[in-house]
């Protein structure tokens, strides 16, 4: 069963000092599972978590992420302009982009970031761009083809299709890219991939390192490039069903270490640092969308309508992704009631649970939907007038402190020109 990180009690203040709807982030739970990653990983000495600011753009997670350790990774000019605020340096940063305009080149490089590839064109593109080539800089790889695990012990299949994805250079593009990229001067080497999203088998680092690690002892041995890092990038999840298991960081960390001993160090790599940049498995669990049960309405279907929507959460919306509902008071209930839980956009997708069993709601019910500390309060939008949330964080102590404010009707019009 999920449980809240909250209990009514200690809800209802909060939800009375800051008006539903708003995300809650936990901050004894975030720094835990830092911790947890840092140690599954220990055995690395060179090992750092980039944390996908993408995930969870918000300035005072960012810092907690780093006073636990974490650098960042990011993937936009904003996204960088944020990391540097917030006292990330150098190679505490990760830039990760696609289709990159050449001003966000630019910053990343004055900013004496990590710049990871997406094309093997993005070399000429970059030189032009800056007047030279980094002398540390990575390549993102993409194999092709379908990435599949098989059937893991956890009963879980794992499979995505690299091929569609437009992400990465193809393994001749790579030796191509590596080579070129030593002849501009580059002098460390970093490889990264990302073959599939929020798996829940321990097995897929593992089987995702090898690759990598077979990769680099490739392109050491056709290149002569000093490979200095190897970035496991994403695609660690979490259980959104209750139903669900969870990963084992420290199987995964451990499965990674198999790996690196069997592959790496025969080859004399075996001081080759490893980066992760998992944005989901970091903070996921630990926000919550708190909502308030606002309309019933009995037709076809019993719906009940919050005051939260699709603009505060999207997921349910453009993926019809599950994310656990907790109706607060009422977690040992009988879940007897079938709902659909509705947001107030003009749209038929914006529902957090179809068919849904629940306890009964009654009005005033304060709702936790579960697991958006990741993809939830950044993907927001104002479609139909509906404004952003606020983002409250519960600190150690059970103290709280609002770390952005709602927005309000006039940063809606903020940017309309009236005249």
């Amino acid at each position: 069963m999920k449980r809240p990180f909250v209990t009514l009690e200690q809800l209802r203040p909060i939800a009375a000092q800051y008006p539903t709807p708003f995300h809650l982030y936990d901050e004894k739970g975030i720094r835990e599972n830092a911790r947890r990653l840092y140690k599954a990983f220990a055995w690395n000495p060179g090992f750092r978590e980039y944390f996908a600011v993408k995930a969870t753009p918000n300035p005072q997670i960012l810092k907690i992420l780093r006073e636990e350790g974490c650098g960042v990774d990011c993937s936009s000019l904003c996204e960088l302009l944020m990391s540097g605020r917030c006292g990330f340096r150098g190679e505490e940063v990760m830039f990760s982009s696609n289709d990159t305009p050449a001003e966000e080149f630019a910053l990343a490089d004055r900013m004496g970031a990590i710049i990871n590839l997406d094309d093997i064109t993005h070399i000429d593109f970059l030189k032009a761009t800056i007047g030279h080539i980094p002398k540390k800089i990575s390549c993102r790889f993409n194999p092709g083809g379908v990435f599949q695990l098989g059937e893991s012990k956890e009963g879980f299949q794992v499979m995505d299709n690299p091929g569609d994805a437009k992400y990465g250079l193809t393994r001749p593009q790579m030796t191509e890219a590596f080579r070129r990229l030593k002849e501009e001067g580059a002098e460390q080497f970093g490889i990264h991939a990302f073959l599939a999203s929020n798996t829940l088998s321990n097995e897929y680092y593992p089987a995702l390192a090898r690759i990598l690690f077979r990769t680099a002892v490739e392109l050491k041995k056709e290149t002569g490039a000093h490979i200095t890092f190897i970035n496991l990038s994403g695609g660690v999840g979490v259980p959104y069903k209750p139903d669900q298991p969870e990963n084992d960081i420290f199987a995964i960390g451990e499965g990674v270490r198999r790996a690196y001993e069997e592959i790496l160090v025969p080859a004399g790599m075996g001081d080759v640092a490893l980066c992760t940049e998992l944005g989901r498995f970091m903070l996921a669990p630990y926000g919550h969308l708190v909502t308030t049960a606002i309309h019933e309405k009995h037709t076809h279907k019993e719906y009940i309508g919050v005051d939260a929507c699709a603009a505060n959460l999207m997921r349910p919306a453009i993926y019809g992704a599950y994310h656990h509902i907790t109706v607060m008071g009422k977690e040992d209930w009988p879940c007897d009631h079938k709902y659909d839980v509705t947001g107030s956009l003009c749209e038929n997708c914006d529902k957090f649970a179809v068919d849904r069993m629940l306890p009964r709601i009654d009005m005033g019910d304060l709702l936790v939907i579960h697991d958006t500390g990741a993809h939830g309060h950044a993907m927001g939008y104002q479609y139909n007038g509906r404004l952003r949330s606020a983002e409250v964080l519960l600190q150690e102590d059970g103290t709280t402190r609002l770390i952005r404010r709602a927005e309000t009707p006039e940063d809606y019009f903020a940017t309309a020109v009236w005249d």
